[in-house]
C-alpha cells in the first residue's frame, strides 16, 4: 500500500473521536489460517461500560466512508464496535475485481482474533459479541456462522449479512442467528443464491431472511447510482434504495437487541 494511501485510512478514521487503533493476531480456525496481524478500529459509546459489542466487517473496497457511517450507528445504539481491516495487513486496499486474493473464507481468522481481542476487553460484555458486514463483508458474516469454525465458543451470538455472496454448496452449517438481507435486483451477489442456501441449511429456523424487490448491490449506501467492475470486467449496478435502506436499518437494530441486549 501506498504511503497516501496509508495516511487516507489514518485521516478517516482519526476523524471520529470514537475510533482508536488497535492491532491484535489473527487465529486459525478450521479452515481458515491465520493472517498477518490485524489493524482494527474500535467505536465506543461513551461510558466504562460494560458494552455488548459488534464486529464490522467491511466491504469488497476495504475500509472506508462505509466502514465508518457503520461503526457510528452502531455506537449510536449502544454497542461497542471493532472495525477490523482484513485487506491492507495481507498487501491490498480493496478486492472487487480480484476476490480471491482475499477471500470470506480467509477474513474468519480475523474474526476469531477480533472475537479472542474483545475477550480481553473489561469493557465488552461477555459473550455478548455481533458480526455484522456488508457484501464480500456480508459474505464473511456467513461463513464465521458456521459450524466448523466454531465461533460461537468464542462468544460470537449473532450476525447480520447485508447482500452477501452466497454459496448454498458450502455454507449449510450455521450454529447461530443471522438476519440476511438481500436486492432482488442484484447483478452482484444474486438473491437467488441466497435462496438456495437457505433452503439447504441444516438448521433453517436459525436465519432470517429478507428479500426487497426493488433493490440493488449496496442499498443502503447514500450514494448516487452508479456502475462499478467487479471481477472477469463485469460491470454491476449499485444503487441505494429508500424503502429498502431503512427497513434493513431498523430489522438490523431490532435483531442485534434480540440477541445482544
Amino acid at each position: 500500500m501506498t504511503r497516501w494511501l496509508a495516511i487516507l485510512v489514518v485521516l478517516l478514521f482519526a476523524g471520529s473521536a470514537a475510533a482508536q487503533s488497535v492491532n491484535f493476531p489473527s487465529v486459525t480456525v478450521g479452515s481458515s489460517q491465520a493472517g498477518p496481524e490485524v489493524k482494527g478500529w474500535i467505536y465506543k459509546p461513551s461510558g466504562d461500560g460494560p458494552f455488548p459489542a459488534i464486529i464490522l466487517a467491511h466491504s469488497c473496497a476495504g475500509a472506508n466512508a462505509h466502514t465508518d457511517r457503520w461503526g457510528k450507528l452502531l455506537v449510536s445504539w449502544g454497542y461497542l464496535v471493532l472495525a477490523p481491516d482484513s485487506f491492507v495487513p495481507r498487501g491490498t486496499k480493496a478486492v472487487c475485481t480480484t476476490p480471491n486474493v482475499v477471500t470470506p473464507n480467509m477474513r474468519v481468522a480475523d474474526i476469531a482474533g477480533a472475537l479472542d481481542y474483545l475477550a480481553t476487553r473489561s469493557d465488552v460484555v461477555k459473550g455478548k459479541v455481533g458480526i455484522i458486514g456488508h457484501s464480500h463483508g456480508g459474505s464473511t458474516v456467513i461463513r464465521s456462522a458456521q459450524k466448523s469454525f466454531g465461533l460461537a465458543q468464542r462468544g460470537l451470538a449473532a450476525g447480520v449479512a447485508y447482500y452477501p455472496g452466497c454459496n448454498p454448496k458450502f455454507d449449510v452449517g450455521l450454529d447461530i442467528p443471522v438476519l440476511l438481507l438481500a436486492g432482488d435486483k442484484d447483478d452482484w451477489t444474486p438473491a437467488d443464491r441466497c435462496r438456495s442456501l437457505v433452503s439447504g441449511l441444516q438448521r433453517s429456523d436459525l436465519v432470517e431472511a429478507v428479500y426487497y424487490p426493488n433493490a440493488y448491490h449496496s442499498f443502503d449506501s447514500k450514494a448516487a447510482d452508479r456502475t462499478v467492475p467487479g471481477a472477469a470486467g463485469k460491470q454491476h449496478h449499485l444503487a441505494y434504495d429508500t424503502v429498502a435502506a431503512p427497513d434493513a436499518e431498523a430489522r438490523t437494530k431490532a435483531f442485534f437487541a434480540k440477541y445482544l441486549r
